[in-house]
């Protein structure tokens, strides 16, 4: 933790970052100074968990077994309050206090449900971004206790987004939704905030009459009116998973029926779009099914949240939060769906054990992903998809250096917050990983039996990537498997995989020609074979690897781009992922009369998959720099926490603005 402040102390801007303030050594009164912040530092760094660099919590000393949630919405305030009864167990004989996170909640008061005596309880120093330790006092309570907290969320909680009826499709309703992924549930409920541990949990909701409430657990029965004109909604959740899994949202919902399994859930304007772009979730859930083993959440439940969301899909079990960028009528981007299943087993049942072990989640998720598409789009299609997501991959580790600790598979987020290490690192160089491995123990049948294996072995639990690989080496005996695994490269190693599986690069060969025609273009300005019909046949992954391939290129030139856009009809192309390219490529080749569409895209939706990079192109150009700064003020308000702080870091704006 000294470490990591100390570099923060001796980092400066780049000469072309005019924004970024230098830190002027000259300004600290004393040496004395420095090593009081440092001590702070390393007292902090004593005080987190052992197990979990991002959590006060110890639950190896005494752990949360049940939550129940009595949970009151209120949108006046913007505020949640709530009661929370934890049922925990002591598992040191002696253990004199429970540890639990959280971050800027209120606290009304703690007391023992089995004697009714209250308890005392130390509030401790908050420490940015990971929250505040709260010490209760359990040295009088049973082995195995009942906790009864009263407390009250913030209206800056950094894990709900409250948006007033303007900022929703009917325009009539306010909306409130969770986002508890990674640290962020801490905001919302007193908890042991660690994926180390899992708790089932049950919860009853009062919200206004007129809106619905949903979360990530089972409904149980209908709403109840209540006198005072609120309406309750009860849940249970019976599976035990990581507090970051639990998930509310309230508004004015309906649902369309799209499979024996599941639901769409959204605000009336769009439900029925959604119900329509997500109707192949039953073929998709049977298809993981086969490969990961029997589904055992009971049911698989979609909910299309305002754009304001800032991810493509959030795995809430039994209901999966989905941003609307999706819903462009053809089904095309519907993979993130597949994702988001696929999360039911490698995330939800089997779960990191802490954040440096991410990749166990996504890296497992995005491989299965591919799998499910493989099974429903052939065996071509999930090598595309994967030879797409390698490049990704390399465009992500160049962008943050080839020798950044954080491209590891496995990185020490020690004095770090989760959140400041997302990338695509776990996501594609794990399933690369996992690739890689498939082939060395013989293919795609032997691997899918080990999978199997693995997710029987550890569901319900928490592991770490060790875990896994002991698993793998017992699994799979062969001195000969062993010996071509470089384990120590690929999990703790900087960088680029040091190999890249075999695949069928048949598809990527043939966008490969097209990118080489039009580079030839733009050198010559010369229409060959060039026509509107190039891509007519491209599916959509298709058409997105040919404008990344020419992103990687020198800019274009404008009638390279006038051409493009006069042939592909790229300006009126809707499709969120083909826009953002779109955007991009005319933004570097220096059509700023785009400017106003790239402005508009940023402000339409708050996904970081789409802010950033846009917001990434508009500041690093002096033309355009300034817009993008003005235009994130005025609109920042609008975005989660999480997806304001990133665009904020991207250019080098101060967080103590937001």
């Amino acid at each position: 933790m000294a470490e990591r402040f100390l570099q923060c102390l001796l980092k400066t801007s780049k000469p072309s970052d005019k924004s970024l303030v230098k830190i002027n050594w000259l300004s600290y009164r004393s040496k004395y100074f420095i090593f009081l912040q440092i001590f702070v530092l390393l007292k902090m760094a004593q005080s987190l968990s052992p197990n979990d660099p991002s959590s006060f919590s110890r639950p190896d000393l005494a752990t949360t077994l049940h939550l129940h949630l009595s949970l009151s919405v209120n949108f006046e305030r913007e505020t949640i309050t709530g009661v929370v009864n934890l049922k925990g167990k002591k598992n040191v004989p002696d253990v004199k206090e429970m540890i639990l996170d959280i971050k800027g909640l209120t606290i009304f008061y703690i007391y023992d449900k089995v004697t009714g005596a209250d308890l005392k309880y130390v509030i401790g120093e908050t420490v940015a971004d990971i929250g505040t330790k709260l010490s209760i006092n359990i040295e009088n309570c049973l082995e195995s206790f009942e906790l009864v907290i009263g407390y009250e969320t913030s209206p800056k909680s950094s894990g709900l987004q409250w948006l007033n009826p303007k900022q929703t499709s009917g325009k009539k309703h306010p909306f409130m939704f969770s986002q508890g992924q990674p640290t962020e549930m801490r905001s919302i409920i007193p908890c042991q905030d660690t994926p180390g541990i899992k708790v089932p949990y049950s919860a009853d909701v009062r919200v206004p009459k007129e809106l619905t409430a949903l979360m990530s657990a089972l409904r149980v029965g209908n709403h109840i009116d209540l006198p005072d004109g609120n309406r309750l909604y009860l849940f249970n959740q019976p599976v035990p998973m990581p507090t970051y899994l639990i998930a509310i949202a309230v508004g004015a919902l309906e649902s369309r029926r799209v499979g024996p399994r599941s639901e769409v859930w959204a605000e009336k304007e769009i439900v029925d779009k959604a119900a329509y772009e997500f109707a192949e979730a039953e073929q998709m859930l049977k298809t993981a099914e086969s490969i990961c083993g029997a589904y055992v959440w009971g049911i698989y439940d979609m909910l299309v949240l305002p754009p304001s969301f800032p991810y493509g899909g959030m795995e809430n079990p039994c209901l999966t939060f989905i941003t609307p960028t999706l819903l462009v009528g053809d089904r095309s981007l519907v993979d993130v769906i597949a994702h988001e299943i696929s999360h039911s087993w490698t995330g939800n049942l089997v779960t990191n054990g802490n954040f440096e072990n991410f990749w166990l989640n996504e890296g497992f998720t995005t491989f299965v992903e591919r799998k499910i598409i493989g099974k429903m789009q052939g065996s071509r299609m999930r090598d595309l998809q994967t030879l797409v997501g390698y490049v990704e991959l390399r465009d992500t580790i160049t962008q943050m250096g080839d020798d950044s600790p954080l491209t590891k598979l496995v990185p020490d987020l020690k004095g770090l917050h989760p959140d400041e290490a997302f990338s695509r690192v776990p996501y594609e160089k794990g399933s690369l990983f996992l690739r890689y491995l498939e082939q060395c123990v013989g293919g795609e049948d032997k691997f899918e039996e080990f999978l199997k294996h693995y997710i029987k072995i550890f569901s319900y639990k928490s592991i770490n990537t060790d875990d896994f690989k002991n698993l793998f080496l017992e699994y799979f005996p062969s001195k000969e498997i062993h010996e071509k695994i470089d384990w120590q490269t690929w999990l703790y190693s900087p960088g680029m995989p040091p190999k890249v599986p075999d695949l069928d690069a048949s598809l990527m060969n043939k966008i490969n020609s097209l990118t080489n025609q039009w580079i030839a273009f733009n050198n010559s300005n010369e229409i060959t074979s060039i026509t509107e019909k190039d891509i007519s046949k491209y599916s959509t992954i298709e058409v997105l690897q040919f404008l990344n391939q020419l992103l990687e290129k020198e800019p274009l030139s404008m009638k390279t781009l006038n051409t493009l856009n006069e042939l592909y009809k790229f300006d009126s192309n809707n499709n969120f992922e083909t826009k953002l390219r779109w955007l991009r490529l005319c933004l570097r080749g220096g059509d700023f009369t785009k400017l106003k569409a790239a402005l508009n895209f940023v402000n339409s939706q708050g996904r970081m998959k789409y802010l950033n990079p846009i917001y990434r192109e508009l500041y690093k150009n002096e033309t355009t720099r300034k817009e993008a700064i003005d235009n994130f003020y005025q609109h920042k308000d609008e975005m989660m926490l999480v997806a304001a702080k990133t665009v904020a870091r991207i250019m080098h704006l101060s967080s103590n603005t937001l």
